[in-house]
């Protein structure tokens, strides 16, 4: 009774968490450039990657060493949802003359307080399965999956109820139900089971700032990983970023104008975290027969296609099928990764530095990963000239699928599977 009761909660927790997100995340792009703030979309998407720089370790060090993960959480869900409110009162009085000032500035407030939740979800979904005496490996990814389902019951209410950045004046609401959802979660984080604090006494500079994590970096495989978790974060953003206003830019075409996938973007998208719910419950099987090195692989050969199947296709048929196939691939593009890279930090770190080892991850990932990537994605839209040349998109895509097919070269060749390596040493 005692497991069912726990795996509810966290199934709670991961789906409120990631709701929050899903609500504005693949339709604010759409609503930026509805209001004139196509050239921009970059600094909101990279805001993310700029506050995961230092935001998710500050808070995983916090959680370690002085306040309990739980609490963060909740500190941190209650000034985010806050900030994103305020965000859509003002964007709901400026109308149509919304400025990038102030929308920016307590868009990124906002930001800067979520992003750490997502490595303290983790951290609190992990000490609650291990305390539950449950094997995060095995059971966090069914519950985890969750999370994904209420990214996609948050999308499809903004794309149906026309928040998605389609109707103007109506836009604002999606930040208004993602600051909502966020004060819900400041709440239901303090029912979590308490996480431990060690504070502890003495040791070095570095123990007693909770900067140990950073100590990872000297063992040779594990900054590999870390670098390559920053290489490839730099492709987490960019569909998010700009894939929505892609399918946008179709409406400009009299032949698409009207098909499903151009008034309905955010639902067709929503396929992508559709494949997320099965690629995640695939995890522990893929992760035990195949390793993280190979798991790894995988989600990096998936951003290739992902990419290049948005540059092969069109919102007509048979093309609409290739958007299609990239949303189902996007699955193993980022859970491959981003999970599969979670659980591999828990088990191959100690109790001590677990909360801010995870913070470490979404440093390299979503913080200079996301950043860089972010950035970059919007010098090469800018050069392709996409807002004035829509027909210009695809040479956007085969670009980013270039990178993404690099970095899984370099990855295959330089990073040594953990496991073999044991087996090599035994």
């Amino acid at each position: 009774m005692k497991d069912k009761n726990i795996s509810l909660r966290l199934i709670i927790m991961n789906f409120l968490e990631f709701a929050v997100w899903g609500a504005y995340l693949t339709s604010l792009g759409r609503y930026l450039g509805n209001i004139g703030l196509g050239p921009q979309i970059k600094w909101f998407f990279a805001m993310q990657g700029i506050v995961s720089i230092f935001m998710p370790t500050l808070m995983g060090i916090v959680a370690d060493k002085w306040i309990q993960a739980q609490k963060v959480l909740s500190l941190c869900h209650g000034l985010a949802g806050l900030f994103m409110i305020g965000a859509g009162l003002y964007a709901s009085s400026a109308g149509s003359a919304v400025q990038f000032g102030p929308l920016f500035t307590l868009y990124s407030l906002s930001i800067a307080f979520f992003m750490p939740t997502i490595a303290l979800t983790n951290s609190v979904a992990f000490n609650a399965l291990s305390k539950a005496g449950k094997d995060p490996v095995k059971d966090f990814p069914p519950i985890r999956v969750f999370g994904t389902v209420g990214f996609i019951c948050s999308m499809l209410l903004t794309n149906f109820l026309k928040i998605n950045g389609t109707a103007m004046q109506e836009s604002y609401t999606q930040l208004l139900s993602s600051g909502i959802l966020s004060l819900v979660l400041c709440g239901y984080a303090l029912s979590m089971p308490q996480c431990p604090v060690n504070k502890g006494k003495g040791g070095s500079l570095a123990e007693a700032f909770g900067l140990k994590a950073f100590s990872l970096f000297k063992q040779g495989q594990f900054a590999i990983f870390f670098i390559f978790s920053m290489l490839l974060g730099a492709s987490l953003q960019i569909t998010n970023g700009y894939a929505n206003t892609f399918l946008g830019s179709f409406a400009a075409n009299p032949a698409y104008a009207n098909a499903f996938a151009v008034k309905n973007s955010n639902a067709l998208i929503a396929i992508s975290q559709a494949s997320e719910t099965l690629c995640i419950l695939l995890i522990p099987f893929f992760m035990k027969k195949f390793g993280i090195k190979k798991v790894m692989l995988i989600s990096m050969f998936a951003w290739v296609l992902r990419f290049a199947f948005f540059g092969l296709g069109d919102p007509g048929m048979p093309g609409v099928l290739l958007f299609i196939l990239s949303c189902i691939v996007y699955g193993m593009a980022f859970d491959f990764f981003n999970i599969s890279g979670a659980l591999y930090v828990n088990e191959n770190t100690g109790e001590d530095i677990r909360s801010s080892a995870q913070g470490l991850f979404m440093l390299m990932t979503n913080g200079l990963g996301a950043t860089i990537g972010t950035l970059a994605a919007g010098k090469v839209v800018e050069a392709c000239d996409v807002f004035n040349t829509p027909a210009n998109w695809p040479n956007a895509w085969y670009i980013f699928a270039g990178y993404a097919l690099v970095v899984g070269i370099l990855f295959m060749i330089l990073f040594k599977d953990p496991q073999k390596a044991q087996k090599q040493a035994a």
